[in-house]
């Protein structure tokens, strides 16, 4: 996608943002939309494009770390469904409890049997948040494994993107086949009509997160309320001088430069 059709159409799809946003707040709608794919697939691009106009207090951003000791004592859906959305509030899961199914045993961190048994139990569990009136977005972003190589090297050549490259990340790498069979049994275990899932192609990172909003805004119902979008008649400012104020000597001191440098 051409950078000026690229910055076009999000222009358009934020006003929708918006739109879906705030019918959102007034019509207190718990909605939980799930990113997942390999490393270096884009889901932190997406995450980040679709909140750059949004409300952080109504969008929240879910990326869990690895289980403490006592959470790996759990239930295995428990850490999860303490993140899940409220009324009024949209939750973005960069990864969620889909870590069982694909990560945790082509890694080793779980055993087989977690495994199956997460992967009967995962469209209960999604059949009672959807019973319970929310509404649940599944994404898997896929990348190629010739355009997740180009990224890979990108980040490991840039000190600046470093940090996104993790030994996690670069076993993953070596066992692509593996992540391959593992993923594609999870998408036939768990794609169900209640919350089916949807595959984007992300080797074009603008396109993907083009494609990821437009789904988003097809599949959540939302309204254009024409007065909420009114334009908001701004009070006369009070000026300084109608209080006495004038800016201590500190106040200048501390004041820094667009170059960087303190005053």
């Amino acid at each position: 996608m051409k950078k000026d059709e690229y910055a076009r159409a999000l222009k358009e799809l934020e006003f929708e943002l918006a739109k879906l946003q705030e019918t959102v707040v007034r019509k207190q709608m718990k909605v939980a939309i799930v990113f997942e794919g390999r490393d270096a697939a884009g889901k932190g691009g997406v995450i980040k494009t679709i909140l750059r106009r949004m409300n952080p207090r109504i969008w929240r951003v879910v990326a869990l770390p690895k289980p403490s000791d006592r959470q790996r004592t759990q239930w295995y859906f428990q850490r999860y469904t303490e993140q899940l959305p409220s009324g009024g509030e949209i939750v973005l899961f960069d990864r969620s409890w889909y870590n069982r199914a694909v990560v945790e045993p082509v890694m080793g961190f779980c055993t087989e049997e977690e495994t199956d048994a997460f992967l009967d139990e995962a469209p209960r569990f999604e059949r009672m948040l959807t019973d319970s009136g929310a509404i649940l977005l599944k994404y898997w972003l896929h990348v190629s494994a010739e355009e997740q190589e180009k990224r890979f090297l990108e980040r490991a050549r840039d000190p600046r993107k470093r940090w996104k490259l993790s030994p996690i990340d670069l076993e993953g790498r070596r066992r692509w086949a593996e992540f391959m069979i593992a993923r594609d049994r999870m998408l036939e275990k768990t794609h169900t009509k209640h919350a089916p899932w949807r595959v984007v192609d992300a080797n074009d990172k603008e396109s993907a997160r083009v494609a990821c909003i437009r789904s988003i805004l097809r599949n959540i119902p939302y309204e254009f309320n024409e007065e909420a979008f009114e334009p908001i008649d701004l009070p006369p400012r009070q000026t300084a001088a109608s209080v006495g104020y004038e800016e201590t000597g500190l106040a200048k001191a501390l004041r820094v430069h667009e170059s960087g440098e303190d005053a």
